[in-house]
């Protein structure tokens, strides 16, 4: 299946690039497609399980509107803190270990965490996150571990 799938995107980017539709730039297309995803179809794509794909797109469509809503609260909560006239700001660095598996679970939390206004993700490694957040109610939010819960949905777990 992988094979097929690059081969697909291949030859369609060789159509894009080529803006040709004799039959010689049609066949060298495919002919070249084919060599190239016979030789690389497992660096490309890998093992492709369509069901388990589709699944896990289902539950990052339904992650995505909780992540809107989490990233419209700390908005509201930056707006808070800028325009307080005590600035009530107390920025901190947080380490915290994750159980997610897979590097896209690990990329989706570490994404998420950057695009919430507040809190930005420093570093990662081995499944320990740095990250800085502007207040205490941001890292502690954080820390209680609901976006990983969400994110570990997601992931299948």
């Amino acid at each position: 299946m992988s094979f097929i799938l690059t081969f697909i995107i291949l030859f369609s980017f060789w159509i894009l690039l080529s803006g040709y539709f004799d039959f010689m730039h049609l066949f060298l297309g495919i002919i070249s497609s084919l060599f190239v995803a016979f030789i690389s179809h497992d660096l490309m794509i890998g093992d492709v399980n369509i069901r388990r794909g589709f699944k896990k797109l289902l539950r990052f469509i339904r992650y995505l509107p909780w992540l809107l809503y989490q990233i419209a609260l700390a908005n509201l909560d930056i707006v808070y803190r800028t325009l307080h006239p005590n600035m009530p700001i107390a920025p901190r660095i947080i380490k915290f270990k994750t159980d997610l598996k897979t590097d896209m679970g690990i990329v989706t939390l570490a994404n998420s965490i950057t695009l919430t206004p507040g809190t930005v993700t420093i570093d990662v490694k081995n499944g320990e996150f740095i990250v800085h957040a502007i207040a205490e109610k941001p890292a502690e939010d954080l820390l209680e571990g609901e976006m990983q819960a969400r994110v570990k949905i997601v992931e299948g777990g």
